[in-house]
């Protein structure tokens, strides 16, 4: 597996369900109007601020469009930000000729049908662990954290110590790798 993830220069994802557990909250503001936001894991924020870090992008491709993964994105530091598109197939076109990466340089994760178009369309595909049973059997591995909970942070690790990069994020903390 790790010669298929050094190539690795650009990790997509879903979002809910992926970077999020898949619920969503909505709390009426000053107006009454009801607002919409989602929990993201901190420990998965870390882990993409690493790959900023060093080079390799990331992006969202996601269905709905959310303020909150607007701002997750942001602070994130995230090179592509696609919201609102349940056809996916368009939207990695259009990264890849942005980004002139070839598909082998690309990993995805993803949880739900939408996204198996996309799976099959990269160097490397990841389903989370509650992921739908049909995703799980199209991806090249399933991450042992549910989306929301660290499947991202698992993944960003797997890329990282494939690149032969993850001793250097560790020493960055002071620690022995």
């Amino acid at each position: 597996m790790n010669s298929q993830l050094a190539p690795i220069d650009l990790l997509l994802m879903d979002v809910d369900g992926v970077l999020t557990d898949g619920r969503y909250f909505h709390f009426p503001d000053a107006d009454g109007k009801l607002v919409e936001t989602k929990g993201f894991d901190s420990q998965d924020g870390i882990a993409l601020s690493w790959l900023h870090r060093h080079g390799i992008k990331t992006g969202v491709i996601s269905g709905r469009t959310s303020p909150a993964t607007t701002e997750r994105a942001r602070q994130s530091k995230m090179a592509y930000v696609y919201q609102g598109h349940t056809e996916k197939i368009p939207i990695l076109e259009e990264i890849l000729a942005d980004c002139k990466l070839k598909k082998e340089q690309v990993a995805y994760i993803g949880d739900d049908l939408t996204d198996v178009v996309i799976m099959h369309r990269v160097g490397f595909s990841f389903a989370t662990a509650n992921a739908r049973a049909e995703v799980k059997g199209e991806a090249n591995y399933v991450t042992k954290a549910a989306g929301g909970f660290g499947a991202v942070r698992e993944v960003v690790e797997m890329i990282l110590q494939a690149k032969g990069l993850w001793k250097e994020v560790l020493a960055h903390y002071e620690l022995k790798g």
